[in-house]
């Protein structure tokens, strides 16, 4: 269901009501991958210089400012015997659709008007410079928020959240419990970290209804208590394997039978640099699982200072451990 990078199988199909993604435009942009979010940003500015350049051409050619080029173009010296320099154009120097173009970049990207500028002469033409204007921020606020947020995405800080490759079942303080190590390899924290953990696993209801990914949350327990951890260094996560626990009757024989049980650990925070909220999966199925085996101590006292050693992450060292199920070991102590 959940694979070791974080990511969930699940495939999403005959989706009818495509139009719903249109309604969050901007998740859809973030959503999407690089190229074909520059593809989009691309497209819109060239369809927006296009776009606004027939326009500026559309105005001068109304106002005659292509005629009048064109005849100062062909006769400059008869220019001011027939009166031509009291005409005023919409926008100098547009000889042609290439001229209105180059214009239009200027206007939206603010490179420099150079030798063309919009006039008094039209109204037309100042309402269009303010709302290319307008058009252009717009594309631009929209493209730097979608790179803004496609860089600082959450799950790139969630990469350098580390869990252990196998889970270890073992007695601790009496009890068989299930546990996990997890680590940060960032010096900066994460804040308000959060973990907790379900068991996915098909179930059948006593009506006969099939449930093929039934979650079941696990009471979980750490070094600090409750769900809340503090991740300066790795920690073993456990969870007590009790009468309310999914694993209560599973014993290292029969472990191996349960090919569609599988464990799913969640950690949630906020990241300390950023502010934005975080979150690492990952999922231990019954062949990751060891049982009778103990994660080694990592952190060691080195020069007034606790030192970690991530070469041992994910190593474990078997223990004495009874085999079989958390019911039977309980009913044993009972007995006794």
């Amino acid at each position: 269901f959940v694979g070791k990078n974080g990511a969930c199988n699940v495939a999403h199909k005959n989706i009818r009501e495509q139009g719903r993604f249109l309604q969050d435009v901007f998740t859809t942009l973030v959503d999407l991958k690089w190229p074909h979010t520059l593809l989009i940003f691309t497209m819109s500015f060239l369809c927006s210089w296009l776009l606004f350049g027939m326009v500026w051409w559309l105005i001068a050619f109304a106002h005659g400012d292509l005629d009048h080029s064109t005849r100062l173009q062909r006769s400059p010296g008869e220019g001011a015997v027939g009166g031509s320099d009291s005409f005023v154009p919409c926008v100098t120097s547009i000889h042609s659709f290439t001229s209105a173009f180059l214009f239009s970049i200027e206007v939206q990207v603010t490179i420099g008007f150079g030798g063309r500028m919009v006039t008094e002469e039209c109204p037309a033409a100042i309402l269009v410079l303010i709302v290319q204007n307008i058009v252009g921020l717009v594309i631009n606020a929209i493209m730097l928020g979608c790179i803004f947020m496609k860089t600082s995405q959450a799950h790139r800080r969630a990469e350098t959240l580390i869990f252990s490759k196998h889970a270890v079942i073992a007695l601790r303080e009496g009890k068989l419990c299930f546990m996990l190590r997890v680590g940060d390899l960032r010096k900066s924290m994460i804040i308000s970290a959060t973990i907790r953990m379900q068991v996915v696993k098909k179930t059948a209801s006593l009506e006969g209804e099939v449930v093929p990914l039934n979650q079941i949350d696990i009471q979980m327990e750490n070094p600090v208590g409750g769900n809340s951890i503090f991740l300066v260094s790795p920690l073993i996560i456990y969870h007590v394997i009790d009468k309310n626990s999914p694993l209560y009757d599973i014993s290292p024989l029969n472990l191996h039978h349960h090919e569609d049980l599988e464990i799913i650990v969640i950690l949630e925070g906020v990241v300390e640099t950023t502010g934005i909220t975080t979150q690492a999966r990952t999922s231990y199925l019954a062949d990751e699982i060891l049982w009778g085996q103990r994660f080694v101590p990592i952190v060691a006292e080195e020069d007034g200072r606790y030192s970690v050693d991530y070469s041992k992450f994910g190593n474990t060292v078997k223990v004495p451990t009874p085999s079989c199920t958390a019911r039977q070991l309980e009913e044993d102590k009972s007995i006794m």
